[in-house]
């Protein structure tokens, strides 16, 4: 193993940790500002650390201090399997963890002739390990609902048990069909199939390749994830916190993360699959190593003008009231921030300038796998907000309705663009 391929795998495997984890407070953060955007309020933006807001993300900070020092509460009742009961939540969060590792986050950098791949698990299997390892989260949610002894949790658990078979089905099902359609089980190889057009002038995304699947895999995973309106198996108003009453404290805090990186996997899941990962359409990766000139020239413009918005935006959501007697430090935290994305503009776009003047193949290939994570990421905290509106706007389904579309709706539909897709697919290779 050569010193570029260590360097490369502890890369990518400290950036699956990031994207996993420290995702979880930007989304709290997001859903509870999206939250206030829906009812009309402003949701989180007092809470500060020496009088730096990050337009509330600090809150999100402030929760997790909060319950890693809350007092853990086990119920009396609560004797057989008390172990199994403090792991439970670990085993749901774990599980979504490994889930998200198999995601690639750029194409593959190749250095000396060796290929290595922007992934924290660099298998080429990544949809079977999905599927395995993402089912594996409700055995998390059983013991805890089981052993919780409590008929809402038990209750909650049994929810959750039937809704993954429920939706599982059409879930691998269209799964089923993608692998069809692109031939393959590699998330990074169907990134690649997407890079290419059909019809002569659209891009071979998923969503527009196969949309019914898309359509199917989307709302299969809202369900696998427990979002809204798929929330049945914590129902708060029928079953209290449903699989979580009993819980408090850090183990709460468990099972309330699992849910975050849950849903940032099937996010990443659905952009790699139907929306292209980290490619932008019509453009593959040989053709941005090809002008990269090209490309860097047009963000030397955008970088500078997306940090002057930023700076504006900042000043008017930081401005205060006259009447108000202090400003709680907001101007002094927008000098700051705005000071540090300047200077960062300044310093992205001086490497992009010395990269067009002094080309490096090497250098190169760098710069384009950084601007792949960029675009993975952004299409990442897109579909996240999605996930978000979509909880902000639909209530939740009764329990029947949930069961009547995984298994009158989905489920046939599925088998049906299967069927569909198989016959298109011989016919087109024959």
């Amino acid at each position: 193993m050569s010193m570029a391929s260590i360097i490369v795998a502890l890369v990518a495997f400290v950036l699956g940790a990031l994207l996993a984890l420290l995702t979880i407070p930007v989304l709290v953060w997001l859903e509870r500002r999206t939250a206030g955007l829906v009812q009309d309020r402003l949701g989180p933006n007092r809470t500060n650390i020496f009088g730096f807001r990050l337009g509330g993300v600090v809150q999100s900070f402030a929760d997790v201090v909060k319950l890693l020092i809350k007092e853990e509460y086990y119920p009396s009742h609560i004797k057989m399997g008390k172990l199994i009961f403090m792991i439970a939540p670990i085993i749901t969060f774990v599980a979504a963890l490994l889930a998200f590792m198999v995601i690639p986050f750029a194409d593959t950098l190749v250095i000396d002739g060796e290929a290595l791949r922007m992934q924290p698990l660099p298998v080429e299997y990544g949809v079977f390990w999905y599927l395995a390892i993402g089912a594996v989260g409700v055995i998390g949610v059983i013991f805890g609902g089981w052993l919780s002894h409590n008929k809402y949790s038990l209750l909650g658990a049994m929810r959750a048990t039937s809704m993954v078979v429920s939706y599982e089905l059409p879930l691998g099902l269209a799964i089923i069909s993608f692998i069809v359609t692109y031939n393959t089980v590699d998330f990074n190889a169907m990134v690649a199939w997407q890079s290419s057009t059909f019809f002569g002038f659209l891009p071979s995304w998923g969503i527009l390749v196969q949309p019914l699947a898309s359509i199917i895999l989307i709302i299969a995973l809202f369900a696998e994830t427990n979002r809204n309106p798929f929330t049945v198996a914590e129902g708060e108003s029928e079953i209290v916190a449903g699989f979580m009453t009993e819980y408090s404290a850090m183990k709460f805090a468990m099972y309330f993360m699992a849910e975050y990186v849950a849903m940032n996997t099937a996010s990443a899941v659905i952009i790699t699959m139907i929306f292209g990962g980290y490619q932008l359409p019509y453009v593959s990766t040989e053709m941005l190593i090809d002008n990269f000139s090209s490309f860097a020239y047009v963000l030397i413009l955008i970088i500078p003008a997306f940090v002057y918005w930023m700076i504006m935006f900042m000043r008017k959501n930081n401005a205060v009231r006259p009447s108000v007697s202090t400003d709680s430090g907001r101007i002094f935290e927008t000098k700051v921030i705005s000071i540090f994305l300047v200077v960062l503009a300044v310093v992205v776009d001086a490497i992009l300038l010395y990269l067009i003047l002094s080309p490096n193949a090497l250098a190169t290939q760098i710069a384009v796998t950084m601007i792949q994570v960029i675009i993975f990421v952004i299409k990442l905290m897109a579909f996240n907000m999605f996930f978000i509106l979509i909880r902000w706007t639909l209530p939740r389904f009764r329990y029947d309705q949930v069961q009547t579309l995984g298994w009158k709706y989905l489920l046939p539909l599925s088998l049906f663009n299967l069927f569909v897709t198989a016959i298109v697919v011989v016919g087109v290779n024959s």
